[in-house]
């Protein structure tokens, strides 16, 4: 970022400096100058709101790992039950009473791990994790996007900085659809709506 602000700032000292030393009546190197700065604030915006999405990624990264985590602790809990069950029911004594109750409790209890309204079974850490995976992928997608935006209005700005040197109106044309579309862009992502 420091280094698309520096690249603007010259851009504009060099405008100034050729509307103070150039023909008197010439706005040309103003306006472009003017364009620079608004590209540059728009830059500087789009920067944060990708260093936000990227903050957001990280932590949804994180959030997603832990929620597959306790879907495995969850998986691994309800298979210790089953088989604490299947080898108690392997034993000749299995048809006793007092057993039988530890096979049924045990049964319940792998049940109740699988699938929990009340607290959070197998099957519903599945789908948290799931969700998560979701949102951290659309965050990874905003990031990139934003990123995108970034480099068109990096290259809006240089593309001023060419006209201003090389007197090329057109070069400031496609430089501001080009800054504007990116801004637009920007403002398109910061409101979720792409």
């Amino acid at each position: 970022m420091t280094e698309a602000l520096e690249h603007a700032k010259e851009t504009m000292e060099h405008a100034h400096h050729l509307s103070t030393h150039g023909e008197p009546h010439d706005t040309f190197p103003r306006n472009v100058a003017m364009l620079v700065a608004f590209l540059a604030a728009i830059l500087a915006i789009a920067e944060i709101g990708g260093k936000g999405a990227q903050n957001a990624y990280l932590t949804l990264h994180v959030t997603a790992s832990d929620d597959w985590a306790f879907y495995q602790a969850k998986n691994i809990r309800s298979n210790l039950y089953n088989l604490s069950a299947d080898v108690l029911e392997s034993l000749p004594t299995a048809t006793e009473p007092a057993l039988r109750k530890k096979i049924d409790a045990a049964r319940a209890e792998a049940r109740r791990l699988d699938d929990d309204e009340k607290s959070i079974g197998r099957k519903q850490a599945r789908e948290k994790a799931r969700r998560s995976e979701q949102e951290r992928d659309h965050a990874f997608h905003r990031y990139h996007l934003y990123e995108l935006v970034v480099g068109a209005l990096q290259i809006s700005i240089v593309l001023s900085s060419v006209s201003i040197v090389s007197r090329m109106k057109p070069l400031a044309w496609l430089a501001a659809v080009i800054g504007g579309t990116a801004g637009l862009a920007g403002l398109a992502i910061a409101l979720h709506l792409i």
